[in-house]
């Protein structure tokens, strides 16, 4: 069938994305004009999403390096780190945002079977899911009907596919309104030796297409997702939205990973952002080789579909496999055995170009590597925007007084963005697979990997998957934070804050950083104040990566991201896996046992702070709509210092609690560890405490405000039995990490959720200056626990 070869206009090449200057770059590789097959091949390798053209220069400034990385960054699908007796694990974090913000339920779903295929691809067997998720204000109900479309969504596919969402944040504010950010992250598995390489090795090789038929679904999506979001885009490219099948996503691992335990592949790629295109041309790219395939041999499930629309489908769960010659038999052998469609659509060449033809007729003809690893690198302007400076020049004098301490602190637990998530990660399967140690609600969730957690090491005579001999139990733990307000306001120390906070997550489970995946989410590169944002962050995260050790092992770059009002806070995400030892004694969140001495450790405050921890904070976001003043600035040797003191107190099962004070303050802080703890998703325990800041107070200048909800780093709020206080206080001296006791644990109390209202409850005592202020524990509850529950009725 013949398909008309539209004139390539002027508008035609605006409307692929691609400048004139680029075009003219593209005849000149060809040496000749591109067909609109060819220009549509160009227009998804060179977006944004796909090539890292406004990026790349400064994304080398990361750190890569390090003896446990086995794979880096750049180099696959995702980084592999070491982690003892032979082991390793494939992990990375990625974005959905533009599809999640046309469709948000499909949007989230095909998020998360992306970036389970990209580690599946790696040969590990996926483990576990976090997600980063942003939104505008639950007070309008069309951010409330994406919240709930992308909370589905994920839910659907991680429970389906099963695999367990251990942890992630939430935060609302009015600058995510009609871009959502939803990143993805996966973990998984594996031994040394099962590391799978996406590269088109072996000149003649057959290549095999396996997985479902290709639609006309995610047409061009890596393309969509690398321009501005607007109402008229947004509807323009409903088709780009992919449709997800965790089920078949499910079937389509388990072939995969037995396929990998034989000699069968040469290499694998999973078709995610471009689909076929970037799957071919990629693979061939890696081994210095060329690839042609016959589009006429692809399984399809839409009618007429011409070569353009075969080549840029990103139709999913769908896998490209090099295949060493003379196992083609086994391949669909095991296609076969888990019903899955498969198709040997071409063959490995020497010509280092990706030929694709139809009906024998060629249709593209690009050299692999130009179009997979030379797109235009572009050095754009920077210019350090101009509402920093009123920013920076807020001074405590303009600030607002606090004149109703109980409905600030309110204004503060029943804020979205601060309130429980319970709402959303009741949603999620937290269990299934047995190696949570962990689950939703603590600083960082905690994984037990185990023998049956690998993928299998070979095949027995009979077909049957052998795992192999047993291995020594390993257990990580993750966190992925930033708070994109501190971003916002000071670009290099927010990007330290968001690492060093993630650290500290880390830190208060007892684990120690192994590596890092981050997603970066920015406006329009072409805007030199947003350019600064994005330049200067990445400094600040590269920075603290390089202190804490832990190296950046990959993540996603996400421009584009803004509404008609302007763009999203700059929000780096970062998602940063450690080890630990054992989860013997890793302490919980909340405070566990009445009597236990509650301890602040960290400095009380950032001694040349003008403005004592406020700005950019909660406090002064949620009670007085200000959202301005210099942030708390990270401090990275305080934090080491902290996170060392905090590992050794956990390995000597000191601590029962360990909580980070970041967000809303010590108040803040406190209030949540009485609260924290879920006996199941009925019942929750409340436990009363008796607090004495009177000290504290004197160190930040008298002022309560800053006393209560200033948030100054590298802190954390740390409760033990009184016996062993002398221990605690030997062991913060000796390593250099300054610490106050601030109160008492009392009585505690289990209630379920549904009875808070008419609970009275144990109270959180505070004694400031000359004053007690209290509150009834279970109206905060009531108001922490419900906030987005009762809002989010509102959407039904």
């Amino acid at each position: 069938m013949k398909f008309p070869d539209p004139e390539i206009t002027p508008e035609v090449i605006a409307t692929h994305g691609l400048t004139e200057e680029e075009f003219n770059r593209i005849v000149e590789i060809l040496g000749r004009r591109p067909n609109y097959t060819e220009l549509g091949v160009f227009s998804v390798m060179w977006s944004e999403h796909c090539s890292y053209k406004n990026t790349r220069p400064l994304l080398k400034g990361f750190p890569t390096k390090s003896p446990k990385v086995l794979v880096g960054a750049g180099e696959e699908n995702a980084g592999v780190i070491d982690i003892g007796d032979g082991l390793a694990v494939a992990f990375k974090i990625e974005s959905h945002n533009h599809p999640s913000a046309v469709e948000p339920f499909q949007g989230a779903t095909t998020g998360v079977g992306g970036i389970i295929r990209d580690i599946f691809t790696m040969g590990a067997r996926p483990l576990c899911a976090m997600n980063s998720l942003r939104f505008g204000s639950l007070e309008n109900s069309e951010n409330r009907r994406i919240f709930s479309g992308v909370v589905a969504g994920i839910a659907h596919y991680g429970n389906c596919f099963g695999i367990p969402t251990l942890a992630g944040e939430v935060d609302f504010d009015p600058c995510y309104e009609g871009n959502p950010l939803v990143n993805a992250f996966c973990l998984g598995a594996l031994r040394h030796e099962q590391i799978a390489r996406g590269a088109a090795k072996g000149i003649g090789n057959p290549v095999f297409y396996v997985g479902p038929a290709t639609g006309r679904d995610g047409l061009a999506g890596a393309a969509f997702a690398s321009q501005d979001l607007t109402d008229e885009s947004a509807e323009m490219q409903r088709g780009a939205v992919q449709v997800g099948d965790p089920f078949m996503e499910k079937l389509c691992m388990e072939a995969c990973l037995e396929l990998l335990a034989t000699e069968a592949v040469a290499g694998i790629q999973d078709m995610g952002a471009a689909g076929l295109t970037c799957s071919t041309c990629e693979t061939a790219a890696r081994a210095g080789t060329g690839i042609e395939i016959e589009l006429t041999k692809v399984p399809l499930r839409g009618a007429n579909m011409s070569p353009y629309e075969i080549l840029l489908s990103e139709s999913q769960e769908r896998m490209l496999i090099i295949v060493n010659q003379g196992h083609e038999e086994e391949v669909k052998r095991i296609f076969d055995k888990w019903d899955l469609p498969w198709a040997e659509i071409g063959r490995v060449t020497d010509t280092g170009s990706m030929v694709v033809k139809y009906e024998g007729e060629t249709v593209v003809n690009i050299p692999a590597k130009i179009l997979a690893d030379e797109a235009p690198i572009y050095h754009r302007e920077a210019k350090r925007p101009e509402y920093l400076e009123k920013s920076d020049a807020m001074t405590l004098a303009q600030a607002p007084e606090l004149t109703d301490v109980h409905a600030a602190l309110g204004s503060l637990m029943s804020s979205p963005g601060l309130a429980s998530k319970n709402w959303v990660y009741r949603q999620y399967d937290h269990m299934v697979r047995d190696g949570s140690a962990v689950c939703p609600g603590a600083d960082a969730a905690v994984l037990r990997i185990k023998t049956d957690s690998l993928p299998p090491l070979k095949l027995n005579e009979d077909g049957s998957p052998d795992i192999g001999t047993e291995v020594p139990e390993k257990y990580l733990a993750m966190t992925v934070d930033c708070n994109g307000g501190y971003v916002y306001l000071d670009p290099y120390n927010g990007g330290i804050s968001a690492v060093a906070e993630a650290a500290r997550n880390l830190a208060c489970v007892g684990a120690r950083p192994l590596g890092v995946t981050d997603n970066l989410n920015y406006g329009n590169p072409h805007n030199p104040e947003l350019f600064y944002q994005l330049k200067e962050s990445i400094r600040g995260i590269a920075e603290a990566c390089a202190f804490f050790e832990a190296p950046v092992t990959g993540g996603n770059v996400s421009l584009y991201n803004q509404n008609p009002k302007g763009a999203i806070d700059p929000t780096p995400t970062i998602a940063m896996v450690g080890e630990l030892d054992s989860v013997e004694n890793v302490p919980k969140a909340s405070f566990q046992n009445q009597g236990d001495v509650i301890v602040l450790l960290g400095d009380p405050l950032d001694s040349e702070d003008a403005l004592l921890g406020l700005g950019g904070s909660a406090y002064w976001k949620q009670v007085h709509q200000l959202k301005t003043g210099r942030p708390p600035r990270p401090h990275l040797v305080r934090e080491k210092k902290l996170h060392d003191t905090l590992r050794e107190l956990i390995s000597k099962g000191i601590l029962t609690t360990a909580h980070d004070c970041s967000e809303g303050g010590l108040l803040f802080a406190v209030a949540e560890s009485c609260l924290s703890e879920d006996v199941d998703f009925v019942t929750g325990r409340m436990a009363g405490v008796e607090l004495d800041l009177r000290e504290i107070q004197k160190i930040c200048n008298g002022r309560l405000d800053a006393t209560l909800f200033g948030e100054t780093q590298a802190r954390v709020v740390v409760a033990l039995p009184e016996d062993r206080f002398q221990e605690m206080e030997i062991i913060a001296e000796r390593m250099g990490t300054p610490f106050h006791r601030i109160g008492q644990v009392g009585e505690t109390l289990v209630v379920e959720h549904e009875k808070l209202a008419e609970t009275e409850g144990p109270t959180l005592t505070v004694q400031v200056d000359e004053t007690n202020l209290e509150w009834d524990l279970a109206r905060l509850r009531s108001d922490w626990w419900g906030t987005i529950s009762d809002k989010m009725r509102l959407a039904t």
